[in-house]
């Protein structure tokens, strides 16, 4: 139920992109624009996957891309940001215009962990985020005995100041439920109250 592969890899070409390839994806972009990956490599005459054509651009041909060496500046500025937002390097990518986020992943992998590593700074693990070493463990003072009697504290008493007039106390009584015995009736029988049966008044 995943996703399908973007292509079929048969017949596909692997490797460094030659100068030709990297015209024809150039001139295609240009005209075209950028997006419909999958399809990209059929329309524009490249052997190659949809997913080598968007790597190749955005990391090497996309205008605007900054090249030469990281400077001291830029690697300070990804140490700091990498210790705020951990192993996001498009973001961190965001903040240095004109550097890709893989060259970014890159360069932090091959110099910069090498670097804080050899300054005595560990890493982490699967976060990345720089920590100082740890200090060798000190020894502890002896600990106090304190009596298990804990004496409480009485409330602090207010200040005349602080109390204001005194106040008036109203005390309600409490209900009392009475429980007194219920009257006793006297029962009558159903035939009772009827005339019997055969008697009429003498009336």
């Amino acid at each position: 139920m995943g996703r399908s592969p973007c292509c079929s890899k048969v017949g596909l070409r692997r490797g460094p992109w030659s100068e030709k390839e990297d015209a024809l994806l150039t001139d295609y972009i240009n005209r075209n624009g950028e997006g419909q990956w999958r399809s990209l490599p059929k329309n524009a005459g490249l052997l190659r996957c949809g997913k080598s054509c968007r790597l190749r651009w955005m990391n090497y041909l996309r205008p605007g891309i900054k090249r030469g060496n990281i400077g001291e500046d830029e690697e300070d500025l990804i140490v700091h940001l990498h210790g705020l937002l951990g192993n996001r390097w498009s973001l961190i990518a965001g903040r240095l215009p004109g550097r890709t986020d893989n060259e970014i992943k890159n360069y932090w992998n091959t110099h910069i962990v090498k670097k804080l590593q050899s300054s005595g700074i560990h890493l982490r693990p699967h976060s990345g985020f720089p920590r100082p070493p740890l200090p060798p463990p000190a020894k502890e003072p002896p600990q106090v005995k304190r009596s298990k009697k804990r004496q409480r504290k009485s409330p602090p008493e207010k200040e005349d100041d602080e109390q204001g007039p005194p106040r008036t106390v109203v005390h309600r009584p409490k209900p009392i439920r009475i429980s007194a015995p219920a009257p006793s009736l006297p029962r009558l029988n159903s035939w009772d109250s009827y005339p019997s049966v055969g008697s009429s008044d003498a009336d």
